[in-house]
């Protein structure tokens, strides 16, 4: 048994338990119960349990800056307290990092405390999850509810999301907004494999970034599988990212590419394969470069050039007042298109669709 003067040794604090360490290399198996003694304990162990973690209000449960090959394990239920702030609630950082759930664990955000229907306005409200520059890392079967605002911020080069589950179902009619599950910028090599995911905003955002792939995916109740807004960043480039395999359904949107008028970029190696869309309420398939500050207006620019793009097999249908395709491009930025059974039903026709390759139908 470790005396609590030991365990201050290691570097631990109150709030953890330490086991199988060696006093030099330190490679201990450590369960925290507070936040507080997972970040200050946090470099001494190669595994890390979090027991019930009750993190306190305006409080980041901060993992940042993790040994190399270091595994997080979640246990339990993991909770918030309430205060607004910007977050985020979590924050992961490191090399070779393993992340997952343990059986029956949850992490509960119980951010109805904060939905008041308007998203990144209104009340402030924290992010979950910062998984930036967490490199060459892993996170599996996480179960999450009710995030405040959106799930994961990813930022971080060669990682994968494997079995994520985001049910944030309850803000459907608790003033959910803003809660998109998976926001992509400024990384390369990022795979999210199997989400299962209920939230009101983009289910996949992607705002810059090289070699993503999405797949088997479940979005429901969200804005869609969006590349974009791309445009207003440092980095204004998305290149070689694979959609497939995906169900999009009770949802704004089912597959879109948006890019912000007036700005430069380029959205190149885009691929939708083998989407299935039903419930639709606005755009089946939309591809537009007209967005400023946030909204459409009708009015298309050049300077982000949406090229070699590929639909394959995306299906289904939207809703009777709902667009099924809508296609706008400024003068000659959208080319080097493949359009292959693209069929959606049940909606309107566009009649303002323009600038689009020949391929494509509207």
């Amino acid at each position: 048994m470790h005396s609590f003067s030991s365990l201050l040794a290691y570097g631990l604090a109150a709030g953890a338990t330490l086991a199988a360490a060696s006093p030099i290399e330190a490679r201990a198996s450590c369960t925290f119960t507070t936040a507080a003694a997972a970040k200050s304990g946090k470099t001494g162990c190669t595994t890390i349990v979090l027991d019930n973690i009750e993190v306190p209000a305006g409080t980041t449960l901060d993992l940042t800056g993790l040994k190399s090959g270091t595994k997080v394990i979640f246990e339990g239920t993991t909770t918030f307290g309430y205060e607004e702030w910007a977050g985020p609630l979590i924050s992961m950082s490191g090399t070779d990092i393993t992340v997952t759930g343990a059986s029956g664990h949850l992490i509960n955000c119980d951010g109805a405390r904060w939905w008041d229907g308007k998203g990144e306005n209104g009340k402030k409200k924290p992010k979950f999850f910062y998984a930036h520059k967490l490199d060459s890392s892993s996170i599996t079967g996480l179960s999450i509810k009710n995030t405040p605002l959106m799930a994961f911020s990813i930022e971080a080069n060669d990682i994968t999301l494997t079995d994520i589950t985001i049910n944030n179902a309850d803000g459907d009619s608790q003033g959910g907004h803003n809660t998109d599950a998976f926001d992509v910028g400024n990384s390369v090599g990022v795979n999210i494999i199997n989400p299962t995911v209920h939230n009101q905003d983009d289910c996949l955002a992607i705002n810059s970034g090289e070699n993503i792939w999405f797949t088997g995916g479940t979005c429901v109740g969200g804005h869609g599988l969006s590349i974009g807004s791309v445009g207003g960043r440092s980095d204004n480039i998305v290149k070689n990212v694979t959609i497939e395999h995906s169900t999009v359904s009770d949802s704004e949107n089912g597959v879109r590419i948006k890019t912000i008028a007036g700005d430069t970029g380029s959205v190149s190696e885009v691929t939708f394969s083998n989407i299935q869309l039903s419930t639709i309420s606005d755009y089946g398939v939309v591809i537009q470069q007209d967005y400023e500050d946030g909204k459409p207006t009708g009015k298309p620019t050049n300077g982000i050039a949406i090229t070699d793009i590929k639909l394959d097999g995306v299906t289904g249908s939207v809703d009777s007042k709902a667009t099924e395709i809508y296609l706008l491009c400024g003068s000659g930025s959208c080319t080097d298109w493949t359009w292959d059974d693209v069929k959606i039903t049940g909606g309107k026709k566009s009649t303002a669709c323009k600038n689009y390759p020949s391929v494509a139908s509207c």
